[in-house]
């Protein structure tokens, strides 16, 4: 697939294993991008090499300046497998579906983050706690409206670190990029958008007598980040 260069992305790759190869001209180095892209994302797929081979699971996350947080249960396999180990966190927002007027050209409009790095398992109960806030409240802040958190749920709950030191962005816009001879035939070519949407919050159907319906955080109204 060609590729749409706009040449205003900076150069320069964090580390050589995080410079993009394949359609360079969309890569973006700006930690400020890295950063806008993991807080709209709300899932990351985590990957590190374990016994019985690479894994790969989809995990919530949650983001403290240059610091990425991941949780699971204590007997997470990858998690237990990631405890300084080398990891790949990679995290991707599908913005609209490009229909070319050959399936070849066929693409995605996009915002991907890939980070690599060493997990750190952490430790600290302070971090420890404010990782599983940033985490719970990354997409809907709801920490802070619910039974707080106990030791039982404490000592059940793994939390990793990733530094954002080597980590880079690719993003694709726009329209279709057909072979010149094609453009002027009779077949279909724009693009689809893809939306996220939140919709109207459903109360638990074992909800306790006496408390209300609507919850009592905010909700994102109508079409996500």
């Amino acid at each position: 697939m060609r590729r749409v260069t706009d040449g205003s992305r900076p150069p320069r790759a964090p580390s050589p294993r995080t410079r993009v190869r394949r359609g360079a001209d969309r890569a973006d180095y700006d930690p400020g991008t890295v950063r806008r892209i993991l807080d709209a994302a709300m899932i990351a797929h985590v990957g590190v090499v374990t016994d019985d081979g690479p894994l790969v699971l989809p995990m919530a996350y949650g983001r403290d300046d240059d610091t990425l947080y991941l949780h699971g249960a204590v007997a997470n396999h990858l998690l237990a497998s990631a405890a300084d180990a080398e990891v790949c966190v990679t995290v991707t927002l599908v913005d609209g579906l490009v229909m070319a007027r050959t399936p070849f050209h066929n693409s995605m409009n996009y915002r991907s983050v890939v980070v690599r790095g060493q997990a750190r398992e952490v430790a600290d109960p302070d971090e420890r706690l404010r990782a599983l806030r940033l985490i719970t409240d990354h997409v809907v802040a709801n920490w802070d409206h619910g039974r707080p958190v106990s030791d039982a749920d404490l000592r059940r709950t793994r939390v990793a670190a990733v530094s954002l030191d080597e980590a880079s962005a690719k993003i694709r816009t726009g329209d279709p990029v057909d072979e010149p001879e094609d453009v002027a035939g009779p077949w279909w070519a724009g693009v689809i958008p893809v939306e996220t949407r939140f919709g109207a919050p459903r109360p638990a159907a074992d909800l306790a007598p006496g408390v209300d319906p609507r919850p009592p955080f905010a909700v994102p109204d109508g079409v996500g980040r």
